[in-house]
Formats: structure tokens, C-alpha cells, sequence
């Protein structure tokens, strides 16, 4: 179970039983899973737009040629590893926001949430 005892705490306080809790927990888990699914599927485009900050670049809309996104999931966590042609980020959270537009969660050096789309236009 991925709750913490805070929030199973809460869930029993209004009323949720143990067994309820534990089918909460295998949904939110499915549900991150079905968000990498679509996240990977998402990043099989060679080419995506992002709105990332970028240094030495006054450009609010970059293009990305992108090689792979590899993601894993623990319950509610959903991390990995996003490869762009010459350089690479880990990756710390990600959501879909439309069927053209996501977001990821950048991890070091980027430490940002960032999002990309298809056609630079959705952005």
C-alpha cells in the first residue's frame, strides 16, 4: 500500500475499511501505470516542443529530438529517465494534461515541470 499512516489514519477516520483502503491504493497504482503507458507512448514522436527554461536562450518554446522516455512505477510514484538526442534528465512525476500536451516532472539539472506537446502550437 502506498498510503502513508497519516493518511490511512484518515481514510479509517471517516470511515473507510482496511480492505477499502487497500482497493484505493490498487487504483491510484493502476492509474500511474496507465499514465506511463500513455506518457511512454506519448514520447515515441521523434520530434516534441516543451516550454522548458533553458539556459543561454531567450526562446519560451524549444524543440526536442527524442530518443526514448524509460519510466517505472511504485504505487503512486512514477519515475525514470527521459533521453533527448545529445543529453538526457531524470524524470520525477509526470501527468498527461490533454491529448496533445503533457507534463513531466525534470529532476536534475533541469529541477523544473515541464511541459511538452506534439505541435508547438498546443503550447
Amino acid at each position: 500500500m502506498h498510503f502513508d499512516q497519516r493518511t490511512q489514519a484518515a481514510l479509517r477516520e471517516v470511515g473507510l475499511s482496511d480492505e477499502e483502503i487497500r482497493e484505493a491504493s490498487d487504483r491510484v497504482a493502476e492509474a500511474v501505470e496507465r499514465d506511463a503507458a500513455r506518457l511512454r507512448e506519448f514520447f515515441e514522436a521523434d520530434t516534441l516542443y516543451s516550454d522548458m527554461s533553458k539556459a543561454h536562450s531567450a526562446d519560451d518554446i524549444h524543440e526536442h529530438d527524442v530518443a526514448y522516455l524509460d519510466l517505472f512505477t511504485h504505487g503512486s510514484d512514477l519515475r525514470g529517465y527521459l533521453r533527448f538526442d545529445s543529453w538526457g534528465v531524470p524524470v520525477e512525476g509526470g501527468r498527461i494534461l490533454s491529448a496533445d500536451v503533457v507534463e513531466l516532472s525534470l529532476g536534475p539539472t533541469v529541477h523544473d515541470r515541464v511541459r511538452f506537446a506534439r505541435d508547438e502550437d498546443a503550447l
